[in-house]
């Protein structure tokens, strides 16, 4: 794959990892450079039951077609956790608001117990708020992320191999408590709206970032500087990216890569669902050691001055959570935003 000239993402079909020898290392080799070149693809192969796809499709449109006082039950300033639906325009990306609304849900577990010396991050852990009105959707989100889970830790594992690391070299970043996050987002078209930004130009924050889109466009990555190519939603696919702390745990070879969301055309909306693969919240991202051929291509992490990156995995994760929701942040981390206000007038 060339540096220059790409207009679209590559499609990589994972069932070629099960192939023969040679079908396994091609696929490998083309995982590991999708990666790096771009930090975009399509997935198919994937193994995800299509029924099961359309079924939390289907559910996401119920939900949204919901009364807004049946989604205000469920809204998130009412969860420490970050977990909930918000309206359009509550979530901010680059101090901008982001004209989507959406259901934010997580791995559902019981809160970490609180005491004087807990790390902030610590309450992030906690259960999941569920709409009263359709009980169908938490056992079908909460299957969905388990099949999620499996087959991101596949796909993780064989980024591993394909770096020449042992395959289970990112095992222990993960254990037996992953930070799974599932996002439901409606996009309305910008007849409903006030802007024309779905989501602001960012990067994801954890490992790895699935997205199972509808029929509307909308996605955009910056796959050079200022070149945005759009993803073209292609039925039965995920399209997966990595996120910063990939990036930073590969020395900046794999590629966190910049992406936006535009608003539908009037008349239309856009519906996705996006899973996301993150380390435990406990976890401290370490620099792994490539082969001397691959680590002289790595062109160390990107971070964004204004959001630096952290290797504390729970801080990280809090840090982006704080500034996207900052009624939640408001509410239950005044401590940690006063704190953070006290480093800045310092230094």
């Amino acid at each position: 794959m060339s540096d220059t000239g790409k207009t679209s993402l590559p499609l990589l079909d994972l069932s070629r990892l099960e192939g023969g020898p040679a079908q396994r290392q091609a696929f490998l080799t083309e995982l590991r450079l999708a990666a790096r070149d771009i930090g975009f693809f399509y997935l198919t192969g994937h193994g995800i039951d299509p029924q099961l796809l359309d079924h939390v499709s289907h559910l996401s449109h119920a939900f949204f077609a919901l009364p807004d006082e049946q989604k205000q039950a469920v809204a998130m300033v009412k969860s420490p956790h970050f977990r909930g639906y918000n309206r359009a325009a509550s979530e901010l990306t680059r101090g901008q608001p982001d004209w989507r609304e959406q259901f934010d849900l997580g791995a559902e577990r019981q809160p970490l117990p609180q005491t004087a010396g807990s790390p902030g991050w610590s309450r992030l852990q906690g259960p999941n708020q569920w709409p009263e009105a359709l009980p169908e959707l938490k056992p079908a989100l909460l299957l969905w992320q388990q099949e999620m889970t499996n087959m991101s830790l596949r796909l993780l594992r064989a980024f591993a191999e394909s770096l020449s690391l042992p395959v289970h070299a990112f095992d222990t970043l993960y254990g037996d408590r992953p930070n799974e996050h599932i996002k439901l987002i409606r996009y309305p078209g910008q007849d409903a709206t006030m802007g024309t930004q779905g989501v602001g130009a960012h990067k994801d924050s954890g490992f790895l970032s699935f997205l199972l889109q509808d029929r509307q466009k909308g996605l955009q990555v910056e796959a050079e500087p200022g070149k945005w190519i759009d993803a073209v939603p292609i039925p039965g696919t995920f399209v997966v990216n990595i996120g910063e702390l990939l990036e930073l745990a590969t020395n900046g070879y794999l590629r966190a890569t910049v992406h936006r969301v535009e608003t539908p055309p009037a008349g239309r909306e856009r519906l996705s669902i996006a899973f996301f693969l993150g380390a435990r919240l406990d976890a401290v991202v370490p620099v792994y050691d490539l082969p001397p051929a691959l680590a002289a291509q790595a062109r160390g992490p990107a971070s964004d001055p204004r959001n630096p990156l952290l290797r504390d995995v729970g801080w990280n994760y809090l840090k982006g959570r704080l500034r996207s929701h900052p009624d939640v942040a408001q509410r239950y981390y005044p401590d940690i935003l006063q704190r953070q206000t006290e480093t800045l007038t310092v230094n």
